[in-house]
């Protein structure tokens, strides 16, 4: 059930990033399963959007895992806290990425709450990508790991939502970016309340 190589790789961020949402974001990390079905996302895209890490063909230490072949994972480190989980699309050399901001908990949920140090289930446990990359425990130490791999991976359980049940806006916390910063690349799930920022 785990996404095929050719899912990643079409050179359209923005439509792999709506085609996403309803998929099921797994790791097994220590030996445990966590996951949950993607509710928002945001596209990057590429050399030519200047909110993406590789606008201008920027290639660092940091940025070189997007640079490479679709369908690895993409993780860096946010203002020295939180750990931020992408999926690098397109092909070898075109650094396209998608960042995961969302996820609603189905699997492996005692752990997740472990993780993020709560009692009970509430839907912030996995709003936001920090909170997403943590209650998955998905860590720095995952950056460049094949999806089609067993650490993580995403599966197609046959969840999909309408059109009309989406909704697409500008990106958070890119204000940085100019022009870019109005493109409408945040698309998540109308009226889910995993979704980290529904009203902006």
């Amino acid at each position: 059930m785990k996404l095929p190589v050719d899912f990643y790789t079409h050179g359209d961020v923005l439509a792999i990033t709506r085609n996403l949402l309803g998929k099921y974001l797994f790791t097994k990390i220590d030996g445990m399963v966590t996951g949950g079905y993607i509710v928002e996302a945001e596209a990057y895209n590429g050399v030519i959007d200047k909110a993406s890490h590789a606008y201008g063909n920027r290639r660092t230490p940091r940025t070189e895992t997007m640079f490479m072949h679709g369908g690895v994972s993409y993780v860096y480190l946010c203002y020295g806290i939180h750990e931020m989980f992408n999926i690098v699309t397109s092909g070898e050399g075109k650094p396209h990425a998608v960042l995961i901001r969302a996820i609603v908990p189905t699997d492996g949920i005692e752990e997740m709450l472990l993780r993020r140090d709560m009692p009970m289930l509430k839907p912030n446990i996995t709003a936001g990508p920090g909170s997403v990359a943590k209650a998955l425990g998905i860590s720095r130490k995952i950056n460049g790991f094949d999806l089609q791999g067993d650490v993580i991976w995403i599966e197609d359980r046959g969840l999909s939502f309408s059109n009309d049940e989406i909704k697409a806006v500008p990106r958070v916390g890119v204000s940085y970016a100019a022009e870019d910063a109005l493109l409408p690349y945040r698309l998540f799930v109308k009226g889910n309340p995993y979704v980290s920022k529904p009203n902006k």
